[in-house]
């Protein structure tokens, strides 16, 4: 089993959506159930790859990249298979514990997406189209976690951006053509400067390899520290390099002040697209920064850190702010996003362990928090036909459970100890106490008290949202509506399992720290390494 694993398991696991994306092409349009069943199957046989993969991963050694299917080469060496060799690009995929936990995300997200969807198709009610949509979505996402060639990285980091533009633009709100074209030229644009960063990556360190860990072994040996290496690559080349990766993955998650087609994108979306947009999508950006940028240009990382910093606080309270202003549910969750995503990216700028750690804990737990949130914003659309708060109200009242569903998510959302938000926060905003790198502890510290604030900000738009859409009374528009019910089946089945994490990652958050440690110590070991501080003893 364990052969099989290693030279199938991950293939299997990412392109079974496709396959199944395949065998949907060829059945009518009008066979809606038959199209629902097929993408549940397959994204279902694709969990179950996946699974195979976490009961056979090695977790002592969550540091190494497990699962990369090898072949020999001409001197007996295993290396990956080569995919397209006029450029040097490979096959080259596997599994760490940091990207562990985010598959295991994906995983999760797209079925429960897909039986909330089983009663829940947007119009104009094309399941086929939409349907597919999602299962190219599916293998995107996966890919992107499991790439480590930069090519195969920046091919499956490509490969979502079409269908959520789709999915925006065709099943959208009243606005969905100016959402998704914004969404598309935002994208499209740090997609561009992400290429070239990596072109100039390429050509600077030789042009021999656009593997991750090759790329990283050979900026190392020829960094500006090498004064001696005729060949060495220059510190302003390596912040320039970075500069452009900066731009592309800053984009992407988003980061002040390139969040501005987030909102749009998330109001005009239907249910299905701001959930996968909310749970996956933004963490490819994230994600992109802790695999890619910081392991392959740590000296460049430690020049950018104080600005992604100071982007990532101003985005902490430029969302909060921009929440209190919002009149629509979707739209607050959405901007809510922003300064959540601001905790991750403070994580990352600390250029510590504790703070790598808290980041990725935050993509998870934000994936799983304001992915329930828009179900139910969702939920409550269909029901009520507007999402304007002030409209709302009582919804503890007649849809109980929908209501404390809600209130659940919202505590979470804003951080409450035992609930999964807290540990995505409080330790990213600790550890900026104590930076890495031989980054300014001063500023740092005046990070973290504006990141602080944040916190306090968001328990405001946060019990604010609660309290005007579920406590007091029906409003008189919809007291005796009978259109408005509680929870039925397929939202709970969708919805339970994101509740279940929600309150278990709260009380125990070492399933995801003690994944996520190994490697993230290997990647603040370099930083360590820079400012002249003693590297930390792997356990594990």
């Amino acid at each position: 089993m364990t052969d099989f694993l290693n030279d199938w398991g991950i293939t299997l696991m990412v392109f079974l959506p496709l396959v199944g994306m395949a065998l949907m092409m060829v059945i009518p349009g009008r066979d809606e159930e038959t199209h629902k069943l097929i993408a549940l199957v397959s994204t279902l046989a694709s969990a179950v790859f996946g699974i195979l993969l976490f009961a056979n991963f090695d977790y002592s050694n969550s540091r190494l990249m497990q699962f990369t299917p090898m072949t020999t080469d001409d001197k007996g060496n295993s290396v990956p298979y080569e995919w397209i060799g006029v450029i040097k690009a490979n096959y080259d995929i596997g599994i760490d514990g940091i990207s562990l936990p985010l598959i295991a995300l994906t995983l999760l997200v797209v079925p429960l997406v897909l039986i909330y969807s089983w009663n829940h198709i947007p119009e104009p009610g094309n399941a086929k189209a939409f349907l597919m949509l999602i299962l190219v979505l599916h293998t995107g996402m996966l890919g992107t976690f499991v790439a480590r060639d930069l090519v195969l990285f920046f091919v499956f980091f490509e490969v979502v951006l079409l269908p959520m533009y789709f999915m925006i633009g065709v099943w959208g709100g009243e606005q969905r053509l100016y959402a998704a074209i914004k969404f598309f030229l935002f994208t499209l644009f740090g997609s561009a400067l992400m290429l070239v960063s990596f072109l100039a990556l390429f050509w600077a360190t030789g042009s021999t390899t656009f593997s991750m860990d090759g790329l990283a072994e050979l900026v190392a040996n020829r960094s500006a520290l090498a004064s001696d290496n005729a060949d060495h690559i220059s510190l302003t080349t390596q912040v320039l390099i970075f500069g452009g990766m900066f731009l592309g993955f800053g984009i992407k998650v988003p980061m002040f002040p390139f969040h501005t087609w987030l909102p749009d994108a998330h109001t005009q979306a239907p249910t299905q697209g701001s959930v996968i947009l909310a749970a996956v999508l933004l963490k490819l950006g994230t994600y992109g920064f802790v695999r890619i940028a910081l392991p392959i240009l740590p000296e460049a990382a430690v020049e950018w850190a104080p600005w992604i910093g100071l982007l990532a606080v101003i985005g902490i309270i430029y969302g909060a702010l921009g929440c209190l202003a919002q009149t629509d549910m979707k739209r607050l969750i959405a901007f809510s996003s922003v300064a959540h995503m601001g905790y991750v990216m403070l994580g990352i700028a600390t250029l510590t362990d504790f703070g790598i750690n808290a980041a990725i804990f935050g993509m998870v737990a934000h994936g799983l928090i304001t992915g329930l949130l828009f179900f139910v914003a969702g939920s409550v659309k269909e029901r009520f036909h507007t999402l304007e708060i002030k409209r709302l109200g009582g919804l503890l009242v007649q849809a109980p459970h929908m209501g404390w569903i809600l209130a659940i998510t919202t505590m979470a959302s804003l951080g409450l100890p035992g609930l999964a938000g807290f540990w995505g926060e409080f330790p990213a905003i600790l550890a900026a106490y104590q930076p890495g790198g031989g980054l300014s502890e001063e500023l740092f510290r005046v990070y973290m008290v504006v990141a602080a604030i944040g916190t306090v900000l968001a328990a405001g738009y946060l019990l604010w949202l609660l309290q005007r859409t579920a406590f007091g009374e029906p409003s008189e528009e919809f007291a005796d509506d009978p259109n408005i019910h509680d929870t039925v089946f397929t939202e709970w089945v969708a919805w339970v399992p994101l509740l279940i994490l929600i309150v278990v990652l709260g009380f125990i958050p070492g399933l995801i720290f003690g994944i996520t440690n190994g490697p993230v110590v290997d990647i603040a070991d370099n930083f360590r390494v820079i400012a002249g501080e003693p590297i930390t003893a792997l356990g594990g």
